[in-house]
């Protein structure tokens, strides 16, 4: 059996996001859509505000060495230009939790979300935008910068226009092309901002997106587009990967396809080709989002094995790849699915906060402890790369 390892200082974690996990978090745009009814409530999610500590024991227990969160923008400000020290302070314990276990911090500062006050004014379409949402991100660099040294400012933001702003199945649920394309626009346009205010204010530190990546055969626009809006304005790029679109495949391909709970296709050889594309902006690069929606945890040991041989042959073949965060570390709130889809390494029992870690935790845990994977498959090649290989 041979073994793959993998450079030494690599990061082996996993991501959450605030409005997923925290619970309480009443003054945003999905709470309010959910009082509405147009789309599943959060509640009291996995109760992550209250139970971080512990959610960070079974990531050590389980070998990693870093973790992904979120901040949320409005526990830090709940009203425009009124800024929540309490809050502050709670996400200085998050990171002291984190640094007494080892685990290096990765914080996103937008995860979707947006404060009422501020999606009531229009969200990222309002004319100030990029200036308010740049005075945020200073504020939390001033008051926490220190803290770590990776920090997101966005996440997924072709993801959010697509949802918002195109499908209309997301706040602020418009079906409108015109303002699709003026929302990439105006979130490139605060990310720049963003970066600016946060360098000024610490420019030791390294700021990045983490931006959806799909594999596809013409992907200027879904892939490259926002990251050449923000040319120069990162230090590094987050990659979130979880499905493929392939043209031209037959009726037989398509229903022979092993799927997630989600439907989207598990193709091993995806995540690779999206690692090398990326090599093009000599930056960085941290799969900040990888995983799959697996109740039954059938197909997630596979799954975490495949995942370790694509990022190796990426980083054998030049990909500058730091690190790699699993999506997700507990089974959370799936946005308009509510709580009907498992991602999690760790299964949670949302009506008494039970948690239990799913046999393919262990399979991740080997792989983190080790920096390494060994790899009975090693040696079938470019099959397990192939455009027509399917994972099993």
């Amino acid at each position: 059996m041979a073994e793959l390892k993998f450079p030494d200082g690599f990061l082996w974690g996993a991501s959450t996001a605030a409005y997923q996990v925290e619970g309480g978090i009443e003054n945003v745009d999905w709470a309010q859509a959910a009082r509405e009814g147009k789309v599943p409530s959060a509640g009291q999610a996995c109760d992550f505000y209250h139970r971080f500590e512990s959610d960070f024991d079974v990531a050590v227990n389980l070998g990693m060495n870093a973790q992904r969160f979120s901040i949320e923008w409005a526990r830090i400000e709940p009203e425009e230009g009124t800024f929540d020290e309490r809050e502050v302070e709670h996400y200085r314990t998050v990171f002291a939790a984190l640094k007494a276990r080892r685990l290096t911090p990765m914080p996103n500062l937008w995860h979707f979300t947006l404060p009422l006050w501020f999606s009531k004014r229009g969200g990222f379409l309002h004319k100030d935008a990029p200036e308010v949402f740049a005075r945020y991100c200073r504020f939390v660099i001033e008051r926490l910068g220190n803290e770590a040294d990776l920090w997101l400012t966005h996440n997924e933001p072709m993801v959010y226009s697509g949802k918002g702003y195109w499908d209309g199945a997301w706040p602020p649920f418009f079906k409108s092309p015109l303002k699709h394309i003026r929302v990439i626009s105006a979130v490139a346009a605060a990310h720049r901002a963003a970066y600016t205010a946060m360098k000024t204010a610490r420019p030791e530190i390294q700021v990045g997106i983490a931006n959806i990546v799909v594999y596809v055969f013409v992907d200027w626009f879904w892939n490259h587009r926002f990251l050449r809006l923000i040319a120069g304005y990162q230090d590094f790029i987050g990659l979130n990967h979880y499905h493929h679109r392939k043209f031209g495949i037959t009726k037989h391909e398509q229903e022979s396809a092993l799927r997630s709970d989600m439907g989207w296709e598990l193709h091993p050889m995806s995540l690779y080709r999206c690692l090398i594309a990326l090599k093009r902006y000599n930056l960085p690069l941290y799969v900040s989002e990888h995983g799959l929606a697996d109740a039954a945890d059938i197909h997630r040991p596979e799954f975490i094995q495949n995942a370790a041989r694509a990022l190796h042959r990426a980083i054998g073949e030049g990909a500058p790849v730091k690190g790699y965060f699993h999506w997700s570390l507990l089974d959370n709130y799936e946005w308009t699915e509510g709580f009907t889809k498992r991602f999690g390494l760790v299964e949670v029992d949302y009506a008494t906060q039970e948690r239990r870690i799913r046999k393919s935790a262990y399979v991740y845990k080997q792989l983190c402890e080790r920096n390494a994977l060994l790899d009975p498959a090693v040696n079938v090649g470019d099959s397990l790369f192939s455009d027509t290989t399917r994972s099993s």
